[in-house]
């Protein structure tokens, strides 16, 4: 089963100076945290602020190309966790109709998926396995939840960022 998500944050890990995306589930307080690239966080960042870099990021440049050659980003879907490694898959349809699934880093198929304006999905056996992997401090919940002093938002207003 897979469950529909937003960005809700984009910031720095403290204690790595890593990236993290956050995502939020639509229907819930369940959040997921990924650790990105500094270089997939930017383009993430740029599309959320809606900058245009004066010449196509890559990112930008596999959208231009999927257009191009009739096809249609359906949706993302964060399909996998192991070893602390997420993955994922953009889901795509040509013009034919045939549907296409390349396989993908999280980080860039989010990417695409801002530019593409298409949904973000994440499979729940991916939130459960998050949530075994993720060291618990005493005293706190297992479950990712939306507090906002856990998670505070580097990018965008409270609450869910545009996509």
């Amino acid at each position: 089963m897979e469950i529909e998500v937003k960005i809700r944050a984009l910031m720095m890990d403290p204690n790595s100076g890593t990236p993290i995306i956050i995502l939020k589930d639509v229907q819930s307080d369940t959040m997921l945290p990924i650790w990105v690239g500094a270089y997939e966080a930017n383009a993430i960042a740029l599309e959320i602020e809606k900058i245009s870099p004066p010449r196509p990021m890559t990112h930008d440049l596999l959208r231009n190309l999927i257009r191009q050659i009739g096809a249609e980003v359906e949706r993302v879907v964060v399909t996998n966790l192991q070893d602390n490694t997420f993955f994922a898959e953009i889901e795509m349809r040509n013009s034919e109709g045939d549907r296409m699934v390349l396989d993908s880093r999280p980080s860039d198929a989010i990417a695409l998926a801002l530019r593409t304006d298409c949904p973000i999905y994440v499979n729940v056996e991916v939130i459960k396995a998050s949530q075994h992997s993720m060291p618990i401090e005493e005293g706190e919940e297992s479950e990712v939840t939306g507090n906002e002093e856990e998670w505070p938002d580097v990018i965008g207003e409270a609450g869910d960022l545009p996509m």
